[in-house]
């Protein structure tokens, strides 16, 4: 059930990318146009904005090494 919870707790969250999209840190030096954001210290949200849509690329365990994460996607 805490699981469960958790995880509703981060669609919520992503829900709501549809009011502000444009959130986070933009990374290009991992891929171009790559946005990131945390969750609740444990948990980076990885995404793209485009014009009408908002796509979650990767949901992450914060503690990642993303430059390891985006490595092969990005070359």
């Amino acid at each position: 059930m805490r699981a469960l919870a958790y995880i509703e707790r981060i669609e919520v969250h992503c829900r709501g990318f549809a009011t502000f999209p444009e959130r986070g840190t933009q990374r290009n030096d991992l891929l171009p146009e790559l946005r990131l954001i945390g969750f609740e210290r444990r948990v980076t949200l990885a995404f793209h904005v485009g014009p009408d849509t908002v796509t979650f690329d990767r949901i992450l365990y914060g503690g990642r090494d993303l430059g390891a994460v985006f490595d092969d996607e990005g070359k």
